[in-house]
């Protein structure tokens, strides 16, 4: 095992640059990569991490054996082999760079507790300031927030942002229906939050109180779709 190759590898495929970058993404302490490296001995835990967020082939990495991904979609994303470097624009003083990152579909998985938990199913390469650990990326399926947000559109939810402000656009778990897309408004009157779409084709749903927490994912604050 040449562990300088297969760090090499994972850097390669997520787009890691440093290893502070590298354990955010393999949530572990720095610490835990050098220790690595000391021992030339990766983790078997790593493999599996990274098949789950990315759909890398533990062959792949481990001794370079193709195909790189095994997860069906993953292999379509063209700006995965590393992380992109572009010239600065005119108003900045510093490069504009780019981050590879997951993108779950809205079905999502439901976890033991019910709640909503991601399915990523591609990657993306998104612009660094639109990047923070919180931010899910989503593609989107369904056409209730259209002509707004379109179908194949890729949104970026940020579940540090759960606390509902009225009128903003969140991503919600449903039972049997995965992620939706809402606008959220408080009802005073009758103590609940009021569930709008853009299409006028899905009706109106309200959420009582006590169940927002449980369903609430966060809040999106970005969109890249195709005009």
């Amino acid at each position: 095992m040449n562990f300088d190759e297969i760090l090499e590898r994972i850097k390669k495929a997520t787009g890691a640059r440093t290893q502070v970058e590298l354990a955010n993404i393999l949530a572990i302490r720095q610490s835990s990569i050098s220790d690595a490296k000391r021992r030339n001995s990766v983790p078997s835990d790593w493999y599996l991490k990274l098949y789950r967020s990315h759909g890398l082939n533990p062959d792949w990495l481990a001794e370079g054996v193709e195909p790189m991904f095994l997860k069906p979609g993953m292999a379509e994303a063209t700006s995965y082999v590393q992380t992109v470097g572009e010239s600065a624009t005119s108003y900045g003083k510093s490069a504009s760079r780019g981050r590879v990152v997951s993108v779950s579909s809205m079905t999502g998985i439901t976890g033991d507790n019910d709640e909503w938990k991601p399915d990523f199913v591609s990657q993306l390469n998104i612009p660094e300031t639109f990047y923070k650990p919180a931010i899910l990326v989503i593609r989107v399926d369904g056409s209730g927030m259209e002509p707004i947000v379109r179908r194949g559109a890729y949104l970026g939810i940020d579940s540090d942002q759960r606390r509902i402000r009225s009128g903003e656009l969140y991503g919600l778990h449903m039972p049997h229906e995965g992620l939706v897309l809402k606008r959220i408004f408080y009802d005073a009157s009758n103590n609940r939050f009021i569930l709008r779409s853009e299409n006028a084709d899905h009706p109106e749903q309200s959420l009582s109180l006590d169940k927002a927490d449980a369903q609430v994912v966060g809040r999106v604050v970005w969109v890249l779709q195709d005009m």
